[in-house]
């Protein structure tokens, strides 16, 4: 869907691909929120509705408790301290459940508001397994491997047709060595999801066409694979935008690109005509099992459940390391583009499998450590 040309010279000059209303995560407060206070908009509740199978009512009620457990998240892991191992947003209970490894610290997160279970093995233990892992070097046929705060474990994912190979199997050995491990099958290797020049509303390095991220004060922020430090930057419009100022794939996924030549940056999240344009509020983090919605040039507005984080990601090109791993689809051309919640900034798309026809998964690389990473403040209003 084309827009005004008024509209793409002014706000959609440095706009992320995708849009939300204005209910997103708040730190301010812990408690429930009615969902009847949460104004979400048609658009949002329909996409829910089709890709979560949700009723209307249903998508109000998560977003409010969603809301509340990204509060509470931060508040239940101070009060697991160093038996914290791990959260997520149980959808069934509508609530936060934490993971601990001393009965004795459970009271204190409960006090807190969230569940709990008890597990073996601590995030920080889960942790320095996957820097173990990160450390070999993993063959095409394994995918992605990443840490399972439910089960307690690492999870390391191979694709179905190479589990026989021989170097997927001694790198399953060295893996099984680095600590707690467990070994799932997954249909296909992920891909980045950069596409060639075609027509939208992109921007584009070389004949790569890739989708904006988020607003930051002097640029945006996207994906690295996109484009290498120094490339040049061409907006929708084909006029020259700015230049990659920082740029790494593989290991991270993330890169900025400065704003000149009379573009400017926005606190802006565009809808492309499906959803209304909205404002981006922050960067707080939702939990696993929390839902989410991603837009980006090629396939515009889906939205899915976040599956895992701390995921390490095994392109051809190269492992990427603390991705999080989403049930939303994307395809060519939608690299870079926004991953929200609510109101809230999330990250940026790397990659995945499948499509929007038959389905699929996608990682994002998440916003707050491309900020910290190149000391970048998110345009927010």
């Amino acid at each position: 869907m084309r827009h005004a040309t008024a509209l793409r010279t002014g706000l959609s000059a440095l706009l992320v691909l995708g849009a939300w209303t204005a209910v997103g995560p708040s730190a301010a407060s812990a408690a429930p929120t009615d969902s009847a206070e949460l104004p979400a908009s048609a658009a949002l509740l329909s996409a829910m509705q089709r890709d979560l199978g949700l009723t209307e009512g249903q998508a109000r009620t998560r977003l409010a408790q969603e809301k509340a457990a990204t509060a509470l998240e931060p508040k239940a892991q101070r009060a697991a301290g160093s038996a914290y191992g791990g959260s997520w947003f149980d959808s069934a209970t509508g609530k936060l459940t934490v993971a601990v490894t001393d009965a004795g610290k459970a009271g204190a997160v409960r006090a807190a508001g969230a569940q709990t279970r008890i597990v073996e093995h601590s995030a920080a233990q889960l942790d320095a397994t996957m820097k173990r892992i990160d450390a070999l070097s993993a063959p095409d046929g394994v995918a992605s491997w990443r840490v399972d705060p439910a089960t307690s474990r690492v999870v390391v994912n191979v694709v179905g047709s190479a589990q026989g190979d021989n170097d997927v199997r001694a790198f399953v050995a060295k893996a099984r060595k680095a600590g707690p491990v467990t070994v799932e099958r997954t249909a296909e290797a992920p891909q980045t999801f950069a596409a060639g020049t075609v027509g939208g509303d992109p921007y584009y390095t070389g004949n790569v066409r890739c989708s904006i991220g988020f607003s930051v004060h002097g640029g945006f922020v996207t994906a690295g694979h996109c484009g290498g430090t120094g490339q040049q930057v061409r907006g929708w419009d084909n006029s020259y935008i700015g230049n990659f100022q920082g740029s790494s794939f593989p290991g991270d996924d993330y890169a900025w690109v400065n704003v000149g030549s009379g573009w400017w940056t926005v606190p802006v999240v565009l809808g492309w005509g499906t959803v209304p344009d909205q404002l981006v509020r922050g960067s707080s983090e939702a939990p696993i099992g929390a839902s989410i919605c991603r837009s980006g040039s090629t396939t515009r507005w889906h939205c899915g459940r976040v599956l895992a984080k701390n995921e390490t990601v095994n392109y051809s090109q190269g492992a990427v390391h603390q991705m999080t791993k989403t049930s939303v689809c994307a395809q060519g051309g939608d690299s870079g583009g926004s991953f929200i919640s609510g109101d809230q900034a999330q990250g940026v798309t790397s990659g995945g499998w499948g499509n929007c026809s038959s389905g699929g998964e996608t990682w994002y690389q998440p916003i707050n450590e491309i900020l910290n990473r190149y000391g970048l403040r998110l345009h927010t209003a």
